[in-house]
């Protein structure tokens, strides 16, 4: 999916990145060349957090000539980020794992005591574990 990107340069700084159709998503770089970068990674990353908060994720791209026309936008450069938002799809996959029996026991009593799924129980753990690993 390409974003439009509305790039920002103060004298005296780093330039800015703004993703008008990612409410919230901003990045930076000290080249144009970086600014795209980082703008790709901020994008990824902000719909990923999105995504592990439960949060709806209602990707709109919007047309450059009508982003141009608000006044936020009125001295920015345009480009377009391309994200693969494939890998990002919060849909179910059925999966198949092999666990020892006495681990999915343990599982199963820690989420029939604290209503939740074994799914939910794994992807929240795995998501845990992947957060302190960055």
């Amino acid at each position: 999916m390409l974003f439009p990107i509305a790039i920002h340069k103060d004298p005296n700084s780093s330039y800015g990145v703004t993703v008008p159709d990612v409410p919230g998503c901003f990045s930076f770089g000290d080249t144009v060349d970086e600014a795209l970068r980082n703008a790709k990674e901020a994008i990824i990353g902000h719909i990923e957090t999105l995504l592990e908060l439960g949060e709806s994720v209602d990707i709109k791209v919007s047309e450059i000539e009508t982003l141009k026309t608000q006044p936020a936008f009125k001295e920015a450069a345009w480009g377009f980020v391309d994200v693969d938002l494939t890998e990002l799809d919060a849909k179910p996959e059925r999966v198949n794992i092999s666990l020892p029996k006495f681990v999915l026991n343990r599982i199963d009593h820690y989420v029939a005591s604290n209503h939740e799924t074994r799914s939910g129980f794994l992807a929240r753990a795995a998501l845990s574990a992947l957060a302190h690993d960055k």
